[in-house]
């Protein structure tokens, strides 16, 4: 994982506009209060495709990246399959730095 990446998730977990748990992320995208999803790589199949198929449903931006282990230390818990950042300049800060320049 990024490390930019890293310090804004923290950043975002500490200021309160994080979701984790594939059901609360679910529940955040359904509802429209995630504004981007994280996904682990070593998600299982049906989570990852749950999670996704949501994402692309409601048209909220989701990534894969890392661990569940290096995404739940960069929030500061245990491992974690999938989070939801709830706060709107924070996904596009985040969304800007996992998008590739061209």
């Amino acid at each position: 994982m990024n490390q930019k990446v890293a310090q804004l998730l923290g950043l975002a977990m500490r200021a309160g506009k994080v979701v984790t748990g594939e059901g609360l992320v679910i529940n955040g995208v359904r509802n429209g209060q995630a504004k981007l999803v994280l996904l682990a790589t070593d998600a299982s199949a049906n989570t990852t495709k749950k999670v996704s198929d949501k994402c692309l449903y409601y048209k909220v931006p989701c990534y894969s990246l890392s661990t569940r282990y290096e995404l739940g230390s960069a929030i500061g818990k245990e491992a974690r399959v999938s989070v939801a950042i709830t706060d709107t300049k924070m996904a596009k800060s985040m969304e800007n730095l996992l998008t590739p320049n061209p």
